[in-house]
């Protein structure tokens, strides 16, 4: 894909006009609209400023950087990789603090790259195999929620939070030119009831709408907060994301503090 499309692209992106761009950016408008039709060509500095202001994520600022003829800027290192030692011990500590509640660690396409041992045991009180049934080559939080084998038979409030989750993955998808959410929106969406991801159950009433859950008469209700890094330099810790669940009310606090201290115990 060409530079000029990907920077026109990027601005429709973040509903701004040629003008809005260059006034957000310091460009002038005659260059910006230089660089959309071709007549003039970024450096490095000013594709990488554009970027900036247009809150590209890091691996599409290598595609324009590869899109204009430079090289990639931005490395994508492993988990595993030793440059990587401590980002990962930080997002460890996280998992492992937020005990006895759960908590992941999840990429752009909401695939699971870490779990603590409450947010194993809460998958495996709804059903033991649950991970293959929703199939998949990991574990992806979409599949989870909204493959026909994942946890929607439990899920009590279901018309109030998928459309809002389904929705969130499609912004997301779309704002982050994130290619690899979208192939999972795809490959799900035939498997959805329009009308529930279209018509939500009115929760204006509710300061935090939280997931609520029952099985065998074990009731759980978690609300989610959200944390990213800050100052990524790195496309894999630019994308990581931990999302950590907080019990909505005392019951699922007593329920999940008794499972941390007795795994054995019934829905644990």
């Amino acid at each position: 894909m060409s530079f000029p499309h990907l920077l026109r692209s990027w601005r429709q992106k973040r509903r701004l006009s040629q003008l809005g761009l260059a006034l957000e950016s310091g460009v002038s408008q005659r260059h910006v609209s230089f660089l959309e039709s071709g007549r003039a060509h970024p450096s490095r500095a000013m594709l990488l400023q554009l970027a900036d202001t247009l809150d590209v994520p890091l691996r599409d600022r290598n595609e324009w950087l590869l899109a204009a003829g430079f090289a990639p800027m931005f490395q994508a290192r492993p988990l595993d990789d030793p440059q990587m030692t401590q980002v990962m011990t930080a997002v460890r500590m996280m998992l492992s603090n937020h005990e006895p509640f759960p908590a992941i660690a999840i990429d752009r396409a909401w695939n699971i790259r870490l779990s603590n041992a409450p947010f194993d045991r809460l998958v495996a009180m709804l059903c033991a195999d649950l991970w293959a049934r929703v199939g998949g080559d990991g574990r992806n939080l979409m599949r989870l929620f909204f493959h026909r084998d994942g946890i929607r038979p439990w899920v009590v409030n279901w018309r109030a939070i998928a459309p809002l989750l389904w929705h969130r993955a499609r912004r997301e998808a779309t704002a982050s030119g994130g290619q690899e959410m979208q192939a999972v929106l795809d490959a799900l969406a035939t498997q959805q009831d329009v009308a529930a991801l279209t018509t939500p159950d009115d929760t204006a009433l509710v300061p935090v709408l939280p997931l609520t859950m029952e099985k065998d008469g074990l009731r759980l209700s978690l609300f989610t907060v959200i944390a990213t890094f800050g100052t990524a330099q790195d496309v894999t810790a630019d994308e990581l994301r931990i999302e950590t669940l907080f019990p909505a009310d005392d019951a699922t606090e007593r329920l999940l503090r008794q499972a941390a201290a007795d795994p054995l115990t019934p829905g644990a």
